[in-house]
């Protein structure tokens, strides 16, 4: 494994969307994970580890594998359709479809272009977000709030979505017990004022704690590489949590900063699904109550791009947030890359 620079200060970007012609919110959003359940106690009857050592070090029990014969882009328009289905929005009236992966099918043709001829979106621009990693997800709601200033835009869906299974080496202990499967999907629109994505902050610095060495131009994918196993995730553990604890916090803090709230006002916290001690940690340090916080790490793993879009919908489904509360989302993932966002729910239509 390359190595990583000493940990320093990173230069950020920061804004806010009060000043935006169109302010803009999630309308609807979906969530999807393949059936083949995964069990801590599947896993260690290969890798040199216990349900216990899991659960303690983690807080995952299961999480799901893609079966044989699906792909990404399969979990991508189920995904996609449960968020059209909430939002009301026909795939046809589609402007952008933006897609968030390192585990997409295959190199070329796009994915995003893939997921809008299966949906049946004709004009949706697609783009494809490659290599944010766990942080697509967000880094895909940025771009999208932004493509909806065009007044040409009025309908963007967003999809974060991982099949890690397929790119995690099945005796690595490291890595093979915190990854699974999933997508998950927004559609984001024009919202009231004062509504929706209010404020946003996102921050990088190139580090190899967490890489894949092989596949790319520097290192090809070839027979050379199959022994190696360098064509595999790789992932320093004690670095990503270091950079997890360092960065978060005070993006989280200028995110909130930009519109004036403190971290009592925020209703409901979404972080990147990593690992819930890291989740528990952050609001400990954040002087929050942890249930602030919903999880799908339990049952689902580390998911990559698709987490916050899983923790979303799991709000979703017991009619959180409510108008008028606070959501703040916050994320890190590969290169490293990170970002948090706040947004408001808005009132429902009189």
């Amino acid at each position: 494994m390359s190595s990583s620079p000493p940990l320093s200060p990173a230069p950020s970007m920061s804004g806010d969307t009060l000043s935006n012609k169109v302010p803009v919110g999630i309308l609807g959003v979906g969530a999807y994970a393949p059936s083949e359940v995964v069990t801590n106690e599947e896993l260690t009857r290969h890798l040199d580890t216990t349900d216990e050592w899991i659960v303690a070090r983690t807080g995952i029990r299961e999480r799901r594998f893609l079966p044989e014969g699906e792909n990404t882009t399969d979990m991508c328009v189920q995904a996609a359709r449960q968020a059209l289905e909430e939002s009301g929005t026909q795939a046809r009236e589609l402007n952008a479809i933006i897609i968030a992966t390192f585990t997409f099918d295959q190199l070329l043709p796009s994915t995003a272009l893939t997921v809008a001829e299966r949906l049946g979106a004709p004009q949706a621009v697609a783009l494809d977000l490659n290599q944010a990693a766990c942080s697509g997800g967000l880094y895909g709601i940025w771009t999208g709030v932004h493509l909806l200033q065009n007044a040409h835009f009025r309908r963007v869906l967003v999809i974060g979505a991982e099949a890690l299974s397929r790119i995690t080496d099945p005796m690595d202990r490291s890595t093979r017990v915190f990854f699974g499967d999933a997508a998950g999907a927004a559609v984001l629109g024009p919202v009231e004022e004062g509504a929706g994505v209010l404020s946003w902050s996102l921050g990088g610095a190139l580090s190899y704690g967490v890489e894949v060495p092989a596949g790319g131009t520097r290192e090809p994918f070839g027979p050379e590489v199959v022994g190696t196993g360098r064509q595999y995730l790789k992932m320093n553990g004690p670095e990503v949590w270091e950079q997890v604890l360092t960065r978060l916090p005070p993006s989280v803090e200028e995110a909130l900063k930009l519109v004036s709230l403190t971290a009592d006002e925020v209703d409901h916290y979404v972080f990147h699904q990593a690992n819930k001690n890291l989740v528990e940690r952050l609001m400990d340090m954040l002087g929050q109550k942890r249930e602030k916080a919903t999880t799908t790490i339990e049952t689902l793993g580390n998911t990559g791009a698709a987490t916050i879009f899983t923790v979303l919908r799991r709000l979703r489904e017991v009619d959180r947030p409510r108008p008028g509360e606070h959501v703040l989302i916050s994320v890190i993932g590969a290169g490293f890359l990170w970002g948090s966002m706040c947004l408001r729910q808005q009132e429902p239509a009189a």
